[in-house]
């Protein structure tokens, strides 16, 4: 094959077939993919959730993933995040004509160690190229099928006062490791994406605790901010946060610091907060630890200062915590 990704090989032509044959069907090979039809044939039964989500991250590559896995790990965890266990991805690749074939293929290894991690199939997609200049390398759309799980009843609708809000992992650290490779910047100690499925996670709080799991969403763009002022707006309650409790690892934090930023608006890719009845809080952390010992009870739901996010110092001082006005992190996912 050629170095690099040529316009023919978005032409369905024997160039096109070549690319599919060698590298994309050759590593993400399934009997359902394999059937090379337009479309896929699923066996699904119950009710299913469906998302969406495309992905334009600069640089393709950077510490601790790259644009493939993170596409699939999107998607898992959005269905996630529904109470669905992940099932079927579709792959939409757009290639920019000269990208490196080399670096194409480790993505898509990486999608399928990723597809292999998440216990999910990449079972149907599409491959097009764009003309030099117009596409900046590669970009990604990965569509998702999950069935929602048994006892699940995800919604911010069953959200109440007095309910517990936890996070499973530290915060900010994809967004700064996109920054600080983009700027070429160094800190000391490295900074890696935290790109990772939560979906097995997932499955084992709805599979202890059912519809005592009220609320699950993970903070990609925007930060954690978004989602607690996404929730503020939509219960109308209050969120009462403990700014102590909220884990930022140290290389992180210090990154921040240098530029300015607040790690509750940066964006992250293996986080995810969890609102649930305060009775089974600390069973919920008991889980969560399991996976991350930096998991922790954040804070909770308040009918006080509804509509607001209210974060409390260690020396008891408080502030409000606004949604994210504008784009602080472009291209971040």
């Amino acid at each position: 094959m050629e170095e690099n990704i040529n316009l023919q090989h978005g032409s369905g032509g024997e160039k096109m077939t070549e690319l599919l044959n060698k590298i994309i069907f050759h590593h993400l090979d399934n009997p359902i993919l394999q059937e090379r039809h337009d479309g896929a044939f699923l066996d699904i039964s119950g009710k299913i959730a469906f998302s969406s989500d495309s992905f334009v991250v600069s640089p393709v590559f950077f510490k601790g993933g790259n644009i493939g896995e993170l596409a699939v790990f999107g998607t898992v965890n959005d269905l996630s995040m529904c109470g669905a266990e992940p099932k079927y991805l579709s792959l939409s690749l757009i290639l920019e004509e000269g990208f490196s074939i080399s670096e194409f293929e480790k993505i898509i290894k990486s999608i399928k160690e990723a597809s292999e991690k998440s216990g999910v199939q990449i079972v149907t997609g599409d491959t097009k190229v764009v003309e030099r200049g117009k596409g900046d390398g590669i970009y990604i759309n990965t569509s998702g099928i999950g069935v929602i799980l048994p006892n699940s009843k995800i919604g911010i609708q069953h959200i109440r006062h007095n309910q517990s809000v936890l996070l499973n992992a530290p915060i900010a650290s994809h967004g700064m490791a996109i920054m600080s490779q983009r700027e070429g910047l160094q800190f000391d100690g490295e900074i890696l994406s935290d790109t990772t499925n939560l979906n097995f996670t997932v499955k084992k709080l709805i599979a202890t605790f059912g519809d005592k799991i009220h609320f699950l969403r993970d903070a990609t763009r925007g930060g954690l901010a978004s989602v607690l002022n996404e929730i503020t707006s939509g219960s109308h309650l209050g969120i009462h946060l403990y700014e102590d409790k909220i884990q930022v690892k140290p290389q992180v934090k210090s990154a921040c610091e240098l530029l300015g930023l607040d790690p509750v608006y940066v964006a992250n890719e293996g986080v995810f907060l969890c609102i649930c009845d305060s009775d089974i809080r600390n069973h919920v952390l008991q889980i969560l630890k399991e996976e991350n010992p930096e998991a922790s009870i954040i804070g909770h739901t308040t009918e006080e200062h509804a509509g607001k996010v209210i974060m409390e110092s260690a020396f008891g001082g408080k502030h409000i915590v606004n949604p994210l006005i504008g784009e602080q992190l472009p291209r971040i996912c």
